[in-house]
């Protein structure tokens, strides 16, 4: 009978534990002073490597056929961005982009992602625009 309570209280202690780390590292389980909030955006932001974005370069390797409506439409690209802390990592993405500016196949466009986090990466091209879908991209809710 002992054993069984002994292993209760183990086994409840594990549980209680566990769920006070966890709400620890989500943040929810402290309050933030107004003296902490000043800058936390910032913090968070240089954090999650946003701060220092790095430039880099997409070269094209797959690409969506031009459809033959014109004005915005949407376009699947797929190729390699190499920069300064990544060399040639592969990567996709879908935009709504100009048909009279149609990207092709072996361009290289200048793309920019946060510093070390090349999957996050953003077009800076004239004829795109971001994913105008469903999903919409964090930074813009």
């Amino acid at each position: 009978m002992l054993m069984q309570l002994t292993f209760i209280l183990l086994i409840g202690g594990a549980l209680a534990a566990a769920l006070v780390y966890y709400r620890r590292g989500s943040g929810r389980g402290r309050l933030i002073s107004p003296s902490e909030q000043n800058g936390w955006g910032e913090r968070r932001a240089a954090m999650m490597g946003l701060m220092n974005p790095e430039s880099g370069t997409l070269y094209i390797t797959g690409i969506s056929p031009r459809p033959d409506a014109p004005g915005e439409q949407y376009v699947t690209i797929s190729g390699s961005i190499s920069g300064p802390s990544v060399v040639a990592h592969e990567v996709y993405g879908r935009f709504a982009w100009d048909t009279t500016q149609w990207p092709a196949i072996g361009d290289q466009l200048p793309v920019v992602y946060p510093s070390g986090k090349p999957d996050n990466w953003q077009l800076s091209h004239p004829g795109a625009r971001p994913y105008f879908g469903s999903k919409r991209p964090k930074d813009q809710l």
